[in-house]
């Protein structure tokens, strides 16, 4: 295999898509810290020990899953269970980069975000991870993890952490649960036959599933709107985030009602669009 290829392959192990979606919400935090993207500088070094610890964190996860991984048919061709990877090399490459975060996070960052980041390393592998095989509430204990990224960003920026940081940390806490449970409906037979204990598998009683979106579609719409009513953003912000908020709740209803797949991947691109989307209202909240 010509080192292109393999190149290729370990970058994709740090998962691309989650990782610009950490980043997003890191360089939210950021902004929303100060009301600004002053220190550029800063800001560039926390996006890079970002990439480094989230794609690390990435990486391990799919070694301590490589066995279920071969199970099922959305990751059976990942580099791990193909064999083209070795456990002993993937070990090595996901230890090595988080580490190599953790030291830019000391060396040009601070050390609250340091800690924050080794923090979601530790909760994402070594408490989610092992967690799925065991409950469904494994999405709501892997949603703090990933809801950490932001108060990383505000830490950068500030070296503490306010209100308003955890502010943040609810909205990314609970946008994960309607996301990361239409792809739970989405691949649950994968799920099923890996032994994951998601909650389309433990629960298969549709209306289950769908009362978790729903609610928690609805709280993600009053605490989009929490900055705007303690005073980090103005009327943009309000009215985009309610926007965005009712854009990921209706297709939440709109799945209930069909119950499909083709609604579930509504919800997926809806709640993908969300964040990005969000942080631009936030910039341009605060130019105008």
């Amino acid at each position: 295999m010509n080192k292109l290829r393999l190149y290729k392959l370990y970058w994709g192990m740090t998962k691309p898509g989650i990782m610009m979606l950490v980043l997003v919400t890191t360089a939210l935090g950021f902004y929303f810290a100060q009301g600004s993207f002053y220190h550029l500088d800063i800001l560039a070094w926390t996006l890079l020990a970002t990439a480094l610890t989230c794609g690390g964190a990435s990486v391990l996860n799919q070694y301590l899953e490589r066995d279920v991984d071969g199970l099922m048919q959305r990751t059976r061709k990942r580099p791990l269970p193909m064999g083209i990877i070795s456990p002993a090399q993937a070990l090595g490459f996901g230890t090595t980069i988080i580490l190599l975060g953790l030291f830019v996070f000391c060396w040009k960052v601070n050390l609250l975000t340091a800690f924050l980041s080794l923090l979601t390393c530790f909760l994402y592998v070594l408490v989610y991870t092992p967690m799925k095989r065991l409950t469904w509430l494994n999405t709501t204990i892997g949603a703090i993890p990933g809801a950490i990224p932001p108060l990383g960003g505000w830490a950068a920026a500030t070296n503490h952490l306010d209100p308003g940081a955890w502010i943040l940390f609810l909205i990314l806490f609970t946008w994960q649960h309607p996301h990361f449970y239409a792809i739970a409906w989405l691949y649950k037979e994968d799920y099923k036959k890996a032994g994951f204990k998601m909650l389309p598998v433990v629960h298969p009683e549709a209306k289950f599933t769908f009362s978790q979106i729903t609610a928690f579609s609805f709280l993600l719409v009053a605490f989009s709107l929490m900055p705007s009513l303690m005073g980090m953003s103005g009327k943009i912000y309000f009215w985009g985030a309610l926007v965005l908020g009712f854009g990921v709740l209706y297709t939440a209803f709109l799945f209930q009602k069909t119950q499909s797949n083709i609604d579930a991947r509504k919800i997926l691109g809806a709640s993908i669009l969300y964040l990005p989307l969000l942080l631009i209202l936030i910039v341009v909240d605060g130019i105008f």
